[in-house]
C-alpha cells in the first residue's frame, strides 16, 4: 500500500489535499503519471495545508449559496454553440471545460470543470443534460442546448 496526498479530485476516493492509502499499482501505474497525486513524505504536510487553503477558496462557501446557484442553474438552458456536420453530429463531443465556459459565458457563475459530471457523450446538436456537483450534499442539473456554430 502506497501513502499518497491527492492533487486532484478523483471519483470514488477524495478530494485535493486529502492523504489517502491504495494499492501500489494503482498509485504508481494511473495516480502519479496522471497527476492526480503526490507521494506522502513527513514534509509535505505543508503541501497539504496550500491544496487545502487553495480548495476552500474555490468551494462554495454555504448551503444557502449553493442552493440559490443550484436553482439559477436549473431554472435557465445554457446555449453552446459548437462545430458540426450538415446531420448535426458534432466534429468531435462537448467536454467538461466547454460546459463549464458555456455556464460562465450564460452569466450564470463560475463553475470547476472537475465537478461537472456529463451522463452520456454529447455528440450531437439538441438539448442535453449534465449534472455539476456544487457541494458535497447539493447537486444541481444543467440543461444544455448544443447548436451548431455558424
Amino acid at each position: 500500500m502506497s501513502k499518497l496526498i491527492l492533487t486532484n479530485e478523483v471519483a470514488g476516493l477524495g478530494s485535493a489535499g486529502d492523504v489517502v492509502e491504495v494499492k501500489n499499482g494503482y498509485a504508481r501505474n494511473y495516480l502519479i503519471p496522471q497527476g492526480f497525486a503526490v507521494a506522502w513524505t513527513r514534509g509535505g504536510e505543508k503541501q497539504v495545508a496550500s491544496i487545502r487553503a487553495a480548495r476552500e477558496a474555490r468551494a462554495i462557501h454555504d448551503h444557502e449559496e449553493a442552493l440559490a446557484l443550484k436553482a439559477n442553474i436549473e431554472q435557465s438552458s445554457v446555449k453552446l454553440a459548437v462545430k458540426a456536420g450538415a446531420e448535426g453530429r458534432l466534429f468531435g463531443s462537448v467536454k467538461n471545460d466547454d460546459v463549464a465556459d458555456a455556464v460562465k459565458a450564460a452569466g450564470l457563475g463560475d463553475l470547476d470543470k472537475r465537478k461537472i459530471h456529463i451522463t452520456s457523450p454529447i455528440k450531437s446538436v439538441g438539448t442535453h443534460e449534465a449534472t455539476v456537483r456544487l457541494r458535497d450534499d447539493v447537486t444541481a442539473v444543467i440543461t444544455l442546448q448544443v447548436v451548431a456554430a455558424k
